[in-house]
Parts: C-alpha cells; sequence; structure tokens
C-alpha cells in the first residue's frame, strides 16, 4: 500500500522512516520532503504543496492513507478537502486544528470545560496589552494569536521583554506570525513555574492512545537560556511524568479535552499535543495545545515505537484505537537539534553539510532543514537543520550516543546545545 506524509521538516523525515517499515507498506511518498528523504532509497519526495494538487496526487497514485505533519497543512484544511474527496487521512479537521491555529480560541476552550491552564487576557490593541502587562508586572507569558512555527512564544522576563515581544507580534511581526482573521492578536498569560513535558496522543474521534512520554528543550542556549526556538532537543520517557501525573493528564486534560471538542461538535481525530507545566507537587497545567506531533519529540518517539505505525493510523482512522495496544523499545532516546547560523530570528542558508554518519540500528540523523542540490550537494535550508537522535540503556547513554554521532557533522555556523536531557539525567 502507498502513504502519503505531508511536510518538509524532522517531524516528517521520522514519520516516514517508521510508516516505510510498515509491512503492508511499498512505498512512502513525502509532500514536499527535504534533503534527507531525497536521499532515502524507501522515500520519494514529491514536490506538491497545494491541498487540491495533493489531493489529486492522492487519487492518481491510489494513495492509501494521507499523515499530517505540520500545522499549516492543517489550518489550510487539507483534512477537510480530503475526506471531501473519499480520502483516508489521519489528522484533524480546520475548525479542530484552532486548538492549535488560534491560542485565544484554545484558552476560550479550556476555560469552558474546566481544564487546567494559566490566567489570561486576550488583546489586539497594542496600548492596552502594554497596560495590562504594566499591571501584572513580571515573568509574564506572550503568545501570538497565529501560527509562527514555533516562535510565537515569549517567556518574558522582565517588563521591558514583555514589551518588545507584544511590539514585535502586533506592530512589526518580527515573529513571521501567520495572523488569523480579525488581525493580529496577543494572548498574555500569567507565568507558570515547574518542568515542562510533552503529551502526545492519537485520537479518531472518541478513543485516545498516549504516546511515549517526552520532553523538548525550547530556549536556544545550555541551561535553558536565550530566545525561545522551534525547539532545540527532547528526549524520551519523561521521567518528571509519574504514573500519577499520567493519569491526572488523561483524567483533567486529555479526556475532557476529546469529549468537549466533540460536545462542542468538533470532534478531534489525529495527533493531540498537550504540552504541559508540572509543578512541584506534581499537578499538571496546559500550558498550549498542538494539533499535531511536536517537533522534535517525533523523531525519539519514533525511535522507541516498535509497532507498526501504518496499521495503528488505519486503525485511527477507522475509529477502532481502543483495539490497539503500542509496543516500545525499553530503551531511552534522546535526539539533539543542530540549527543553522543566525536561528531562530535570521537562520543562514545554503551552507554545506558533510559528514554524516551512516544510519545505524541505534542512532538516525533525521532531517529538517536540508536540501539535496543537483550536483548531490546537501546545503542548509532552514533554521533547524538536522535532529541527530540515538538510543540508550538510559538517558545519559541516548545522550553520549547522540553528541557522538553529532559530532562529526560540519557545516559553517553550526549550533546546538550540549545539555539535551539534563532535567532527566540530574534526577
Amino acid at each position: 500500500m502507498k502513504v502519503l506524509v505531508l511536510g518538509n521538516g524532522g517531524r516528517e523525515h521520522a514519520l516516514a522512516w517508521r510508516l516505510a517499515q510498515g509491512e503492508r507498506v511499498t512505498q512512502v511518498f513525502v509532500a514536499p520532503g527535504n534533503g534527507g528523504t531525497a536521499r532515502d532509497p524507501l522515500l520519494k519526495n514529491v514536490p506538491i504543496t497545494d491541498v487540491k494538487a495533493l489531493a489529486d496526487f492522492a487519487v492518481d497514485q491510489k494513495i492509501a492513507l494521507t499523515v499530517v505533519g505540520p500545522e499549516a497543512f492543517l489550518a489550510a484544511g487539507v483534512v477537510d478537502e480530503f475526506r471531501a474527496r473519499g480520502l483516508r487521512i489521519f489528522g484533524p479537521t480546520k475548525a479542530a486544528a484552532q486548538l492549535e491555529s488560534s491560542k485565544a480560541f484554545a484558552k476560550e476552550f479550556m476555560k469552558r470545560h474546566g481544564i487546567p491552564t494559566a490566567a489570561y487576557e486576550t488583546f489586539s490593541d497594542a496600548q492596552r496589552a502594554h497596560a495590562y502587562v504594566d499591571a501584572q508586572g513580571a515573568p509574564i507569558v506572550i503568545k501570538a494569536d497565529g501560527l509562527a512555527a514555533g516562535k510565537g512564544v515569549v517567556v518574558a522576563m522582565t517588563l521591558a521583554e514583555a514589551h518588545e515581544a507584544i511590539d514585535w507580534i502586533l506592530a512589526d511581526n518580527k515573529l513571521g506570525v501567520v495572523h488569523n482573521e480579525g488581525g493580529a492578536r496577543v494572548v498574555i498569560e500569567q507565568f507558570l513555574e515547574g518542568e515542562e513535558a510533552s503529551f502526545i496522543v492519537l485520537c479518531d474521534g472518541r478513543n485516545v492512545l498516549p504516546l511515549a512520554t517526552s520532553q523538548d528543550h525550547k530556549r536556544l542556549l545550555d541551561g535553558d537560556h536565550g530566545p525561545n526556538t522551534g525547539g532545540m532537543g527532547a528526549y524520551s520517557p519523561a521521567p518528571v511524568v509519574t504514573p500519577n501525573v499520567h493519569a491526572k493528564v488523561m483524567h483533567e486534560i486529555v479526556m475532557p479535552t476529546i469529549q468537549g471538542m466533540a460536545r462542542d461538535g468538533t470532534p478531534f481525530t489525529g495527533f493531540l499535543y498537550a504540552g504541559l507545566m508540572i509543578d512541584a507537587q506534581g499537578q499538571p497545567r496546559t500550558v498550549e495545545f498542538n494539533t499535531r506531533m511536536g517537533d522534535p519529540e517525533t523523531q525519539p518517539i519514533m525511535m522507541r515505537l516498535k509497532s507498526d505505525l501504518f496499521e495503528v493510523l488505519m486503525q485511527a482512522t477507522d475509529g477502532t484505537l481502543e483495539q490497539v495496544e503500542l509496543q516500545w523499545d525499553r530503551r531511552a532516546a534522546l535526539g539533539v537539534v543542530m540549527a543553522a547560523s543566525g536561528y531562530p530570528l535570521s537562520p543562514r542558508k545554503g551552507d554545506a553539510i558533510t559528514g554524516l554518519p551512516e544510519d545505524a540500528e541505534d542512532a538516525m540523523v533525521f532531517h529538517a532543514g536540508t536540501a539535496l542540490q543537483d550536483d548531490g550537494q546537501l546545503v542548509t535550508s532552514g533554521g533547524r537543520v538536522l535532529c541527530v537522535t540515538a538510543l540508550g540503556e538510559a538517558v545519559r547513554h541516548a545522550q553520549q550516543r547522540a553528541y557522538q554521532a553529532a559530532q562529526s557533522i560540519q557545516f559553517d555556523g553550526k549550533q546546538y546545545r550540549q545539555d539535551i536531557g539534563y532535567r532527566a539525567i540530574k534526577r
């Protein structure tokens, strides 16, 4: 059977890689793909990004299953288009994807359904937003109401940073936000103390199947310093998600979300990602929702998944997830993101990449911002370039293996954190 994966990042490379190992899978297309998926003999890039053209391609090629990677396709209504054409696709509708595409929608939804989250206010007027921040004080969190490739959130530790973030979002749009209807809006939230974790589940509209837990590292620099990014590395499992915390998240956040979406007339299908803040007492609160797999969390999670992902997603699109039990590698997995010079605000493109290690059973290099030139040279083409991912008996061993693999890779201006996984190791 043929499978189509939509997207061009590290998440899509990892999903396509795992799907290609399916027993019944004969071909995996990636649209539009990247330099890494172009080099993989089991994958084939398709240079299409238009939603209707993708549906035409799926019909022509008799695609058995389409899997949506990034949020932009969801916000553009790709699931609605495919379903209208009778095509099997895993992801939420445009209406359900508002849980991610509109921070204001998500906060209002959580408030309405009693889902634990930070106190907030929403503004379209910069003057009123500035006045609110002055009244609240810092630290405080400033979020763009729209898609910004993971860079639309500023955790402002000072009032000056908060005011700058408001101007970036409402006036200058320096974060490159795709604003929702009605123009630029900003959500200003209470700062939450605790440890973050990524809790991702599969949903078929009614049933929920949790994936392995993971933890992302959002800040650019070691020790969680520097600007927020789309993610500089991740590991799985996340020790902060204890069995007790796991049960609370399912009972207080995930199930009320799925039930609330169904009650509101927008049943949720696809990957649901709850970004959590877990306080010292083990109480989880929702920082944000994403309506797709996280990047770079997908890479370590896919390294650990032993079940046939194609068969699992076929069950999900049949609405029979209650029949599925996932199998996981007992080892830990850790991924280190190697980013381009100038990332996150102005990443440089076109730098030659050399020294890539061979793929191994316990180590993979997933490509994100790479392109393959006509002469066969691999070059940087985005902010986050690669995610070097490895398995190990514990997080420390996976960390050592990943950094060992990363050291051989060269491109001008490369930057990566040296401490991915430090929280788990400290525990």
